[in-house]
């Protein structure tokens, strides 16, 4: 696999920085340690600025080389997920209740690999920012960085992600332009009737019975409402209701998300959920409260971006390594915030293990450590291909 020889050098100090990361995760804008630990490389580095803070515990490092006036940014997640880890690997977390089970720790390592090689070698002109983001995990960091002046502080022109992807073989690489991953939302809803014996439910109006139908009606929206060529995916995932086998309960709770790829795609969505929970609650006799709450947007590439990250990987892996266009996912990214301010592109770096169900947001999952170097590889690949050294920065260096 081609990597760049001085950052094969870094491997085994890669994957000690990556093991120390998933031994100590930390949940959504409580990054302290790790954001502690990032900061810390980058100086030892001599990266030229670096700002903690941002975003409550964002970290971006600022290399700048030449009198080049283009700018880039570089983004990696730092936080873990709630839950407790089954790997029963040497390294595994260490906190109960929180483990790296989506390899931040992994997009981290690399994006501090990739700082270590581009403060060394200068081989780029112009600057790049390297943006570590806290609360990609449901916490919208990537948005709470921007309010915080992310942009304004750091004003790079494009901007590019990276995510390790189990269902690709370990050393490929997926891209496509436009939408890669979707917008997310969430609906809540409180069926509220009139509890009562079970033995006299006409006395009562059930609200089981009514959650029932919704369930159902809800799965007619993909089918019926949106149009077919489109994409769309709502799931009830929670009902909670009821103490006794022999009570109707006087209240249900439903909970659920939908993924799509376009704004006006869900917007009918959550219009058709609305309209739903009204009929259903005439019909029932039942009152029912929605709460429908949009969250990140879609993930999408912007052309341009997208085919520069395809063609450096290419340059590295080779042509028969990168899946262009690959089919977009249905999971939700928020460095989507980013993209919608700023021209970039999202990769798939392909590290295996899903045919094991070592897959993201697994309690068996572990980033796979032999991608570190290749990560760090594309990162300083690409930052040398969009800020190349002119001639007389060539010179002078």
């Amino acid at each position: 696999m081609p990597v760049i020889n001085r950052v094969a050098e870094y491997q085994d100090e890669l994957v000690a920085w990556r093991r120390h990361l998933h031994e100590h995760p930390e949940l959504a804008y409580t990054e302290v340690e790790t954001a502690r630990f990032v900061a810390e490389k980058l100086r030892s580095f001599g990266v030229d600025e670096v700002h903690e803070g941002l975003g409550k515990t964002g970290v971006v490092g600022v290399l700048r080389n030449g009198s080049g006036k283009g700018a880039i940014g570089l983004r990696a997640d730092m936080d873990a997920l709630p839950m407790d880890e089954q790997s029963g690997v040497a390294w595994a977390s260490r906190a109960k209740g929180r483990m790296h089970a989506c390899g931040h720790d992994g997009h981290t390592t690399m994006l501090l690999g990739a700082a270590r090689y581009l403060a060394e070698t200068r081989c780029f002109d112009g600057t790049v920012y390297l943006i570590f983001q806290p609360a990609e995990e449901g916490g919208a960091g990537a948005a709470a960085m921007m309010q915080d002046g992310l942009f304004e502080r750091f004003p790079a022109e494009r901007v590019f992600g990276m995510h390790n992807w189990p269902d690709l073989p370990a050393g490929q690489f997926g891209m496509r332009e436009g939408p890669i991953m979707a917008a997310t939302a969430e609906y809540e809803i409180l069926v509220k009737g009139k509890g009562c014996h079970a033995a006299m439910p006409h006395q009562g109006r059930d609200p089981i019975v009514a959650a029932s139908l919704l369930v159902g009606a809800l799965q007619s929206i993909v089918s019926r409402t949106v149009d077919p060529l489109k994409s769309a995916v709502v799931s009830t995932t929670r009902i909670a209701g009821g103490d006794a086998y022999n009570v109707i309960p006087g209240q249900v709770e439903l909970w659920g998300t939908v993924r799509t790829y376009e704004r006006k795609v869900q917007d009918e969505v959550e219009q058709r959920i609305r309209s739903i929970c009204a009929g259903i609650a005439l019909a029932q006799e039942v009152e029912v409260d929605l709460r429908f709450q949009p969250n990140y947007p879609a993930t999408i590439n912007s052309s341009a971006e997208a085919r520069i990250g395809a063609e450096v990987a290419r340059g590295i892996v080779g042509e028969d390594k990168v899946v262009w266009d690959m089919a977009p996912s249905m999971g939700g990214e928020d460095f989507a915030y980013m993209l919608e301010k700023k021209p970039g592109s999202y990769i798939w770096l392909g590290v295996g293990g899903a045919s094991e169900g070592k897959v993201c947001h697994s309690p068996t999952y572990d980033f796979n450590d032999e991608m570190l170097p290749l990560g760090v590889t594309y990162w300083a690949k690409l930052t040398e291909h969009l800020l190349p050294r002119r001639a007389e920065t060539a010179k002078a260096a």
